[in-house]
This record gives structure tokens, C-alpha cells and sequence, in this order.
């Protein structure tokens, strides 16, 4: 790096992938924010900067670079390698730690996991650090393709299993005979591993899914005014994810407004909220929520909008702002998305 592009990382101060350090001798904050940023999508820690841009410079000795290379590396996992450059910069030498993401999440400095947010590093919490592990391992330890050990075909609903086999195959040309046996059935949808029932199979099909996954809960209330204070009316609903889906549907058409009006002689009623956009949100809550956190899903009907929230955070790399625009589509659990498509 030049001067010039010292200057301009001077210039935007602090960021989510710019740090500035005064000196050497806040080695471990240096260290930590290393490791924040190899946990995210990488960035640069300017050491001899104070947090206003203003140059300090630091002393560097024969060993200075080399030591503060070893100390990065020997306490963070994964290990960073990171690439260190000495820039002079009126007349002061400047160090410029560059550091990559890791393909490894999350990474520790001191034995503890770092993240970067906004413009600090702070350590993360116990559920964040278990939560971004299971993430990292996502395709391993997907909770709709793991066995539910408690669970037996007993448990399965086979007039359910019945029911989806005749609709999937009416509207989506399934070619599946309706009148299988449901193992069988539960084998041709992937849903069981060996003779095991997956958990996919329970929340889809079985008889009360809630005895064994209490999570398998939507909460919904019609709440008087703007906010989640008094409410009107409140129910928990219970079941299979396609019967949570139509009660849930039920329960908020219940309590949104439908218009009339006369069209070439003709009545027509408008829903306040369309009722196709109202059913695709509450499938996208059931099929892309983490059914490893214990949350409920929660209805929210207010006076001037409806919430409908999921326990979990987007999956790498959406953000929020590309789910406004074409985006490709990133399954947390794809054998619960198939049924439901």
C-alpha cells in the first residue's frame, strides 16, 4: 500500500472494516479485532492512527513486524495469517495489518469469539457463538434432515400424509399412487433416514409435532392500536406446519378488513391485505425459520400493519437489502421448503 491509499483509509476513519490504533501497546485489542474481522468479510487495522485520523506513528524495530505478526497468529483460531505493510505517511511510519476472511466461522482471539459491529469489536455471546458454529456446519447439522430419535411411525398422521400425496399430485403432477403405505411415502419425500424418521417428517406429518418440538408454535395476536401493548384477541396454534399454515391464514383474515365495491353492476370485495401475500409469508416463516432456537413464530395484527416474525437470522449472504431485489434463493431447510413447493 502507498501513502495515497494509507491516506484514503485515513480518510473514511472508523468503518465495519477499518480500525484505528493508536499504538502497538494495545496489542490484544489489536488481536481481537483481527480476529472480528477474519470472522466477517475481512479488513485492515491501521496501527500508529488515533480514532480522529490523526497520524501518531509508531517505532519500529528490528523484530516489531515479525512480533506483531507471531502474536496474531499464535492466539487466534483458525489461525490469521495476515499480510503487514509499513507505509510512511508524514514522515511517521504507519502499520497497515491486512486481514482476509476466513473460511472457517467464528474465529477466536484469546479463546473467546469476536465480531464486528459497526465501527467496534465486541465478543460475542454464548448463543451467537453456538448459533454461528451450527451455521458453519449447516449442510452437516441441518435440523430438517435430522433424525428425530423420540419419534416412530406411530406418531405419523397417515390421513395427512394421504391428503398431501393427492394434492401434490393434482396440482403438481406428483407421481406418487395417494394410497401408498405412509412409510413409503415418507421414503419417496426423502424423509427418512434408513427406517428413522427425520424431523422434517414429524413437523410435516405428525399427529402432535408439539410433543416433541415445543418450538413448533405460532403465537398470534390482534392487538388494539399501534402497538404490542393491549390486545384483543390471542391464540397459540398448534399442529402440523400445513395446518398451522391454514389456522394461522384464518386467524388473520379474522381480523383485517374487507372493502366492497361496485364494479359494472358486479359486487367486489377487496381484503385490506392480499390474502396470497398473507399465506406465502406465513410459509416462508415456517420453512425458513431456525428450528434450533426455541422461539415461537408471533403474529402481530396492529391497526396499520401486520407482523409476522421468525426465530433466526439470515443465512450467509443475504442481507436484508438484497431481499428487496432479485436474489437467489438460500434454504435453511430444504426438505421442508420441497414439501411445501
Amino acid at each position: 500500500m502507498d501513502a495515497e491509499g494509507l491516506r484514503r483509509l485515513i480518510r473514511d476513519l472508523e468503518s465495519e472494516n477499518i480500525e484505528l490504533k493508536p499504538s502497538l501497546s494495545q496489542m490484544r485489542e489489536i488481536v481481537e479485532s483481527a480476529a472480528a474481522f477474519a470472522g466477517a468479510k475481512g479488513g485492515k487495522i491501521i496501527v500508529g492512527v488515533d480514532d480522529k485520523g490523526n497520524v501518531l506513528g509508531v517505532q519500529i524495530g528490528k523484530d516489531t513486524i515479525e512480533t506483531l505478526a507471531n502474536k496474531i497468529r499464535d492466539n487466534t483460531d483458525p489461525v490469521i495469517y495476515p499480510g503487514i505493510s509499513v507505509v510512511e505517511e508524514k514522515n511517521k511510519n504507519v502499520i497497515v495489518i491486512g486481514v482476509k476472511e476466513s473460511h472457517r466461522k467464528p474465529v477466536l482471539a484469546f479463546n473467546r469469539p469476536f465480531k464486528r459491529v459497526g465501527k467496534s469489536t465486541v465478543r460475542m455471546n454464548r448463543d451467537e457463538y453456538e448459533r454461528t458454529i451450527l451455521e458453519g456446519h449447516r449442510d452437516k447439522l441441518r435440523f430438517d434432515s435430522e433424525i428425530c430419535k423420540e419419534a416412530t411411525l406411530e406418531d405419523i398422521d397417515e390421513e395427512k400424509v394421504r391428503w398431501f400425496l393427492r394434492k401434490a399430485k393434482k396440482e403438481r403432477g406428483f407421481d406418487v399412487d395417494p394410497e401408498i403405505c405412509a412409510e413409503e411415502a415418507l421414503m419417496r419425500l426423502k424423509l427418512l433416514k434408513g427406517d428413522k424418521l427425520t424431523n422434517s417428517a414429524v413437523l410435516l406429518f405428525g399427529k402432535q409435532p408439539q410433543n416433541l418440538f415445543l418450538q413448533d408454535r405460532i403465537r398470534c395476536a390482534r392487538f388494539k392500536g399501534v402497538t404490542p401493548i393491549d390486545f384483543i384477541d390471542m391464540k397459540i396454534i398448534e399442529g402440523n406446519l400445513f395446518d398451522l399454515l391454514d389456522a394461522t391464514e384464518k386467524f388473520i383474515l379474522s381480523h383485517i378488513r374487507k372493502a366492497a365495491k361496485i364494479v359494472m353492476f358486479k359486487r367486489e370485495e377487496a381484503w385490506e391485505y392480499p390474502p396470497d401475500a398473507i399465506r406465502e409469508a406465513i410459509v416462508n416463516a415456517l420453512i425458513h425459520r431456525d428450528y434450533w432456537v426455541s422461539g415461537n413464530i408471533r403474529v402481530g395484527i396492529y391497526d396499520d400493519r401486520v407482523e409476522i416474525t421468525n426465530p433466526g437470522e439470515l443465512l450467509e449472504p443475504l442481507t436484508p437489502e438484497m431481499l428487496k431485489k432479485e436474489h437467489e434463493s438460500i434454504l435453511r431447510n430444504p426438505l421442508l421448503a420441497n414439501a411445501f413447493s
